[in-house]
């Protein structure tokens, strides 16, 4: 499969250690961003790892790529987020993840999102709708948001997914109020996570990378 026929434009780093079926890492950017945000992460993550960072589908002017619109002034139905378009999004995160299975050497057991911002919010929106694809999630100043989850989620079987939630306490974009109901959320479906703050904007400090590795190393 040629890089242009999968569903999502993305970038990928293979495993610095050969191995049959590798973990797989999907990083999904923040809203004005691109693939090679959090692609900058890639490099100082486990070596075993298969890590593909992908390019949301709605680009924006002058630059930068979305998973949905954001109406910064409201919407005329006093929507904050364009939900439909990121119900479609989350949609093609899995036939995505569909030909990546097809394509590359990846273990279907083992994977993770990583996601930023509105990346945040699509990997909780996939991994909660489908748990049965997800392994772990690590959730970077995002929220939880419940109008995009499938339709019956609460009845899914949530006990192998796990995930590492954290957030900059004076986050200008995304109030951290927000995501401190990630937590008690995923609580409620007995879903194992860890949810850390940071004094920081709206942005991955060093020590929540150190933290978030961390995690990530133990999850594997």
């Amino acid at each position: 499969m040629e890089a242009d026929t999968f569903t999502l434009y993305h970038l990928i780093r293979k495993p610095k250690k050969p191995v049959e079926k590798a973990p797989l890492v999907i990083m999904l950017h923040g809203y004005g961003s691109n693939e090679e945000d959090l692609f900058s992460f890639a490099e100082d993550l486990p070596d075993e790892l298969f890590i593909i960072s992908v390019r949301a589908p709605y680009p924006m002017a002058p630059y930068g790529n979305a998973w949905y619109a954001i109406h910064w002034q409201g919407s005329a139905d006093g929507k904050f987020s364009d939900d439909n378009q990121a119900v479609i999004s989350r949609e093609k995160i899995i036939q995505f993840m569909d030909e990546v299975m097809e394509e590359y050497p990846v273990d279907p057991e083992n994977v993770t999102l990583i996601g930023f911002s509105q990346g945040s919010i699509l990997s909780f929106a996939v991994a909660l709708s489908y748990p049965e694809r997800i392994k772990n999630v690590i959730g970077l100043s995002g929220y939880i948001n419940e109008n995009i989850l499938k339709e019956g989620y609460q009845n899914k079987d949530f006990s192998n997914l796990s995930v590492y939630s954290s957030h900059g306490t004076a986050d200008q974009v995304i109030p951290v109020a927000w995501a401190r109901k990630t937590k008690p959320f995923l609580d409620s479906l007995g879903i194992e996570n860890t949810f850390s703050e940071f004094p920081v904007g709206h942005g991955v400090a060093p020590q929540n990378f150190r933290e978030l590795k961390q995690w990530l190393e133990e999850h594997l």
